[in-house]
């Protein structure tokens, strides 16, 4: 293989010298995993073709020359946490001892919905920490997940998601934070400060433009050009490298433009080490290394697929070493390719061991003794996950049904309807361990407690008599359960349906991993159901616990429907082990929904692929016979109060390489407390390329009593309106930039109560009524100066005060 011989990285004079001692097996050993106890379930794609697990190996045979990554010691079959953990002890301590250079396996696992270990917690999937717009409390979670890893002997996490959703057919939508790169940047960020304060380090996922697939499937091609890539899909990642100081990152199975990312020194070595600054790991995703002889066609064998891959900057193949140890040697020791680059990899490994402190002489003496008990599911775990469902919520439509009360007191009689109505599994994403690894073991125990709604509900309204009926399957179209469900709801005060998905890996389910749809309407019967159920004149409540947003027009505006409309509608992305107690609270008013929408609620599947971040030609126009305006807009989220906005300021101009600042007036002027998730969008009014019609640009959570008022604060750095230019590079251009205040990305809106109005009773009114050109209040800012060249050095999240009165 021709081309210069890669830079050594900058490591201290330990690793240099370690290094320096390895023979080429040694090497190889370093930068591959191993995948213990894998028996061939689907929990990767492709797996039982591509894993080589080489059955009845001895370990000490496997790690002769040692071992760089130990793949999912906790998450790949049912373990007792403290027997686990006793046994990684006495195997570092092998590795330490027993092997020639004496170096401990770094050891990762899954992180994204909690640890993916048996009796875990688990929390919201991440597109419910897209709609908590909460980056503090994520924060907070990831910072309790890290320390349970770190106290298990696990080094590396593989979360966050950044991927920006584009389309809401792509089945890892849930394991997404939304559509817009900032908020995605921001709660990535957050995640990744807090697992890596407790020891841990985070991968970034998946590098680059994954999400950006042909029609929504997994590994298809996508076809983004590099103007799209800069400003959508690489400021999530580029914000958690130089922001949030993330140590490693995980390469994307797809191509983008014929280039697969295992393969793209472009990205993993010119944008992400040279640009970027970036000098901790790349890994690839699993199998990835491979897939580009096997899946893509760019390598003839695994040993020229290791090949590209080094020289991309793929640092560590993962799980297994099916192309960097035997074929990539072969090649080696033919002189075809260099070994040089095994030794750049190989550097950046063994810093990154020494960095979590594996290669420290007293390793094994301050392993000490392993855990004998470690709780994973503490009150402590319990109280972050429960605050976090209730934030992510969202109240899409009510008539006034919620909370749930009846002539002042709580209903007399309640059904609740529907296919997640009573099952814990819907509660939870992909990703946890229930449904990732359980899935394939029915007869083991979740092992700790995940109460249903319906569960929930009993305990909240304990002198209600409620009836629990299915209904119908998520899947299927069994219609048998219709007679038992349509009676239910006959003469109660209210039914609840409770619809939506379950989550599962390559179709076991209807969202996640490998499940993609062509479809958005809900699975199966599901809306058929609620349509029977609707037509009996009981008042219904609608809630859909799913792993993307479906098309509810039909539920929430009457298209398509001649059943009526369900009384309030409701918006759950898997909220986690305390996702049914958090529902209960919202719905019978124990709880004020605060939660938005961090995808827009679509229309049909038609309409894919959207996002609120289009120019004006990408929406409804007179040249166009379809409109993809959605349902319910990103940032949209209803609340039990109401919430008005004035005073909008803003400076008058400011410097293209600085900042300015906009501030607003957030008033409560509903009858009960809540919190207001104050939005601030811009447009560039001119500029040298396209750019689209609404951008956010900052946002805060504030939480106001009734008739309590706070000033926010927004410092919004220039960088936020950066874009790709002309010759693709990243600039602020002078001009004038129109910022407003909003609930929503489909409104614009600062000032939800026109001047005039005093009195609360006419402002609520006008707080609930649809937004019209009357009531846009807006300001202008200009930004002077020269064309700004964004750096690495430059700023890129705004931050914000809140000030009471």
């Amino acid at each position: 293989m021709t081309g210069s011989l890669p830079a050594p990285p900058r490591v201290s004079e330990r690793v240099r010298d370690l290094h320096a001692r390895m023979s080429l097996e040694e090497k190889l050993a370093q930068i591959v995993g191993y995948w213990l106890d894998h028996g061939g379930e689907v929990v990767a794609p492709m797996a039982g073709e591509m894993n080589n697990s080489r059955e009845g190996t001895q370990l000490s045979e496997i790690t002769e020359h040692g071992i760089g990554h130990y793949a999912r010691v906790y998450g790949t079959r049912p373990v007792d946490p403290a027997e686990r953990a006793a046994w990684l002890w006495a195997e570092q301590r092998r590795l330490v001892t027993e092997t020639r250079l004496g170096i401990p396996a770094l050891v990762h696992e899954e992180c994204l919905t909690g640890l993916a270990a048996w009796q875990a917690a688990t929390f919201p999937t991440p597109l419910a920490w897209g709609a908590t717009f909460d980056p503090t409390l994520v924060e907070e979670m990831a910072e309790l997940i890290g320390s349970d890893m770190h106290a298990l002997g696990i080094h590396q996490g593989l979360a966050p998601v950044l991927d920006v959703i584009r389309d809401a057919r792509w089945g890892r939508t849930e394991e997404a934070i939304g559509e817009d790169p900032y908020l995605v940047g921001t709660i990535g960020t957050s995640y990744v400060k807090g697992l890596q304060a407790a020891g841990v380090h985070a991968t970034l996922k998946h590098f680059v433009a994954y999400s950006g697939s042909r029609a929504g499937r997994n590994h298809a091609p996508v076809s983004a050009g590099p103007r799209e890539v800069a400003d959508v899909f690489l400021p999530p990642f580029e914000m958690a490298i130089l922001d949030g100081g993330a140590r490693s990152v995980m390469a994307a199975y797809n191509d983008v433009d014929g280039v697969p990312q295992h393969a793209s020194d472009e990205h993993l070595t010119g944008l992400l080490r040279e640009k970027w600054g970036f000098d901790g790991v790349v890994v690839a995703d699993y199998f990835g290394v491979a897939f580009l002889a096997v899946m893509q066609a760019v390598a003839a064998d695994r040993g020229h697929a290791a090949a590209l891959a080094l020289r991309a900057g793929v640092d560590v193949e993962l799980p297994s070493g099916d192309a960097y140890l035997e074929p990539l040697a072969e090649l080696i020791r033919s002189g075809e390719v260099e070994e040089a680059l095994v030794d750049r990899a190989v550097l950046r490994a063994l810093s990154q061991k020494e960095e979590l402190g594996l290669l420290d002489p007293d390793f094994a003496e301050r392993l000490g003794e392993p855990p004998a008990v470690i709780d994973l599911d503490s009150p402590r775990h319990r109280e972050i996950a429960r605050r976090l469902a209730t934030e992510s919520v969202v109240l899409l439509a009510n008539d006034g049904v919620l909370p749930l009360r009846t002539g002042g007191g709580v209903p007399a009689r309640v059904a609740v309807i529907g296919p997640n109505a009573d099952r814990s599994e819907a509660l939870m994403g992909c990703y946890s361990f229930a449904n990732h690894v359980l899935a394939h073991q029915p007869d083991v125990p979740l092992g700790f407690e995940v109460p249903t709604v319906a569960e929930a509900l009993r305990s909240r309204l304990p002198e209600t008599e409620l009836t629990v009926v299915e209904g119908c399957a998520v899947e299927g179209d069994d219609r048998s359960g219709f007679p038992a469900a349509v009676s239910a709801a006959e003469g109660t005060d209210v039914a609840i349906l409770v619809m939506g998905d379950q989550a599962g890996l390559f179709g076991r389910g209807t969202v996640g991993e490998g499940n993609d749809a062509d479809s958005l309407e809900l699975p199966g019967v599901q809306r058929e159901l609620v349509e029977a159920v609707v037509a009996t004149g009981t008042p219904v409540v609608l809630l859909l616990v799913t792993g993307r947003p479906y098309a509810a027009g039909w539920a929430l505006d009457g298209s398509g429907s001649n059943a009526g409309l369900p009384a309030a509608v409701l918006q759950a992305f898997f909220p986690g082990e305390e996702g049914g107690a958090a529902l209960a609270d919202v719905l019978t008013g124990a709880v004020n929904p605060s939660g938005r929408l961090p995808v827009s609620l679509p229309r049909g599947a038609g309409a894919q692929p959207y996002t609120y971040l289009q120019p004006l030609l990408g929406g409804p126009s007179e040249v166009t016979s379809t409109d993809p305006t959605p349902v319910r807009p990103f940032g949209f989220g209803l609340s039990y109060t109401s919430f008005a906005y004035s005073q909008l300021t803003a400076d008058a101009e400011a410097p293209t390489d600085g900042s300015f600042d906009v501030s607003v007036r957030v008033s409560n002027v509903g009858p009960v407390a809540g919190t207001d998730v104050v939005q601030l969008y811009a447009r560039d009014l001119v500029a040298s390329v396209v750019r689209p019609v609404s951008q956010l640009l900052a946002y805060q959570r504030v939480t106001l009593g009734p008739g309590e008022s706070a000033v926010v604060c927004f410092s919004v750095p220039t960088t936020r309106l950066a874009f790709a230019d002309r010759a693709l590079d990243r600039v602020v251009e002078p001009g004038d930039v129109e910022v407003w205040v909003a609930a929503s990305a489909g409104e614009k809106v600062a000032t939800a109560v026109a001047e005039g109005i005093a009195d609360s009773a006419a402002a609520a009114d006008a707080a609930a009524a649809p937004v019209t050109g009357s009531r846009v209040d807006r300001a202008v800012v200009r930004l002077t100066g020269e064309v700004h060249r964004v750096t690495a050095a430059d700023r890129r999240q705004a931050s914000a005060e809140v000030v009471p009165g």
